[in-house]
């Protein structure tokens, strides 16, 4: 009967055990994919993937020692206690003051490990973000030759790791020899007051031996206990830090009288001297005072010096992060008032970073709308003057892109990209300084394809550093130190902006063509 009950509690354990730890990956999962961007700043993807992996392992040990230890030792501890005590209660009294500091000890060594764990685990987080980055940067790290810096900066933080393990390894290994010498001390008092009960006729050998072994049933557990008690310290500190991932909420919330963004919007953008700070940068604004207004249709180009805002500023329409004040309005209605889901299926966006996930190339370009048919997987690779050289790949459309798009040009992943927004046939278009990595020429055949796509009602934003890609647009804003500097067409700019026309002079003017001049004259 032991060994049934034994088999089956274990298989029943195993069995919950790992169930609970796929409901917990899936969990976490789908709560990351909640968080809104400053959430996600906040956190980094080291810190996520261990509380995805190795907090969820710790968890997951936790749930299936404590079935099947904790299910079967307090009953073995307790028949074992009353069966001393119905064998002789005087000498089950005087073991009882041996059991209770032994079950203290075991507490003690609970409470103290469990904030060593959780300094493991942290340290743990520390380690997978500085690998995470490496492995990412692999090519940037050889050419700047920092590998042995890296390797440093690797070692501190493995040597920190290996420290704080060490230390909770040094505090596990004494807990064992602790409690053994209560079992030792428990024998001894067994046989000794046994044995002098012995002699005096008040109890038998037979006795003895009994209780002696009830005894060594009791105290067996309680060791086995100082597994579970490990387990339990390591558990709780991955379960604390796993709560502080799902107890996150989400700076971006549908409020309860949100309503759709209608099918058929209109999708004019307007910015109501509207505020933007990032989480922990209260007294220092990225943003302040916009007042923007984009009609339906219109293509709106945003430029500026590096750090003057325009990333900042179009994250906020698919609301991405949250205004600090003023309103972001879409056909009128707040976008706060609106539910996010409605919002995001009609914009789509082309980010900075080209961002491709292993699989096919067909499959990167329809990962906003899994339904589309060939013709128009076909369509918006043209437009996006990316049909060309998918033709050129090994399978075509079905040619497999790499982790990251590592068997990729950088140009290429950007055709990729905007295909990939195209295809969506968004209401409004966010070209996040898309075409960053492509040479004049396909810049400019993007640009005109784009331009007969925009006809189609897109109302466009378009951030860019080359002032050729911005020349035909509607409206130009100049972002300076996060406020609109200018705005206007480049006709008007011309005469009213001087910021508009120092860059237009440094890029495509006589300035421009002078320094080249220089430059060669130098080179030469």
């Amino acid at each position: 009967v032991s060994v049934i009950v034994t088999v089956a509690n274990s298989n029943f354990s195993i069995r919950v055990g790992e169930s609970v730890a796929r409901d917990l990956r899936e969990t976490i999962f789908l709560k990351i994919q909640s968080f809104s961007n400053s959430n996600l700043d906040h956190h980094s993807t080291g810190n996520l993937m261990v509380r995805l992996t190795s907090d969820t392992a710790a968890v997951q040990r936790w749930v299936q020692v404590s079935l099947r230890i904790g299910s079967r030792a307090p009953l073995m501890i307790i028949g074992s206690i009353i069966l001393m005590f119905n064998t002789s209660p005087k000498l089950a009294l005087a073991i009882v003051p041996i059991l209770v500091v032994t079950l203290l000890i075991i507490i003690l060594f609970s409470t103290r490990m469990e904030p060593l764990f959780k300094k493991v685990q942290q340290k743990l987080d520390r380690l997978n973000t500085v690998l995470q980055e490496n492995i990412a940067g692999a090519r940037l790290i050889k050419a700047f030759v920092r590998s042995n810096y890296e390797g440093d900066r690797f070692g501190r933080a493995n040597e920190d790791l290996t420290h704080d393990n060490t230390r909770v390894m040094q505090l596990m290994s004494t807990m064992n020899p602790a409690l053994t010498v209560f079992v030792n001390l428990g024998i001894v008092l067994v046989v000794w007051m046994g044995g002098l009960q012995s002699i005096h006729g008040s109890l038998t050998i037979g006795q003895l031996v009994a209780f002696t072994n009830y005894l060594l049933t009791t105290m067996s557990p309680l060791l086995l206990m100082t597994n579970l008690s490990n387990t339990w310290a390591n558990g709780l500190a991955s379960e604390r830090r796993i709560i502080e991932v799902l107890d996150t909420v989400s700076d971006v919330q549908d409020s309860p009288q949100a309503v759709a963004l209608p099918a058929d919007a209109k999708a004019s953008v307007q910015f109501k001297d509207v505020s933007f700070h990032y989480e922990g940068n209260d007294d220092r604004d990225v943003l302040r005072e916009i007042s923007l207004l984009a009609k339906p249709g219109e293509t709106v180009a945003i430029l500026g010096a590096t750090g003057a805002g325009k990333s900042s500023l179009i994250n906020l329409i698919p609301r991405f992060y949250n205004a600090s004040a003023g309103q972001i309005l879409i056909d009128n209605m707040n976008v706060q008032d609106l539910k996010h889901e409605s919002i995001l299926s009609q914009v789509a966006l082309v980010p900075q970073e080209s961002i491709l996930f292993s699989g096919t190339v067909r499959e990167n370009i329809c990962y906003g709308k899994p339904d589309a048919s060939d013709e128009e997987v076909f369509a918006a690779a043209k437009a996006a003057q990316a049909q060309q050289f998918i033709l050129q790949l090994p399978q075509g459309h079905d040619t497999h892109v790499e982790e990251r798009g590592v068997n990729l040009s950088g140009g290429q992943k950007q055709r990729i990209a905007i295909a990939r927004a195209l295809i969506m046939k968004p209401r409004i278009l966010i070209l996040d300084d898309s075409s960053s990595a492509v040479d004049i020429e396909t810049e400019t055949k993007i640009q005109k394809a784009l331009e007969k796509i925009m006809r189609g009602g897109y109302t466009t934003f378009v951030v860019a550093q080359r002032i050729s890609t911005v020349l035909n647009a509607d409206k130009i804003v100049v972002l300076d130190k996060g406020k609109i500097a200018a705005e206007g067409t480049h006709a008007e700019l011309m005469k009213s902006s001087p910021i508009y026309q120092e860059i237009y002079e440094s890029q495509l003017g006589n300035g421009f063509r002078t320094k080249a001049v220089k430059t060669q004259a130098v080179t030469l």
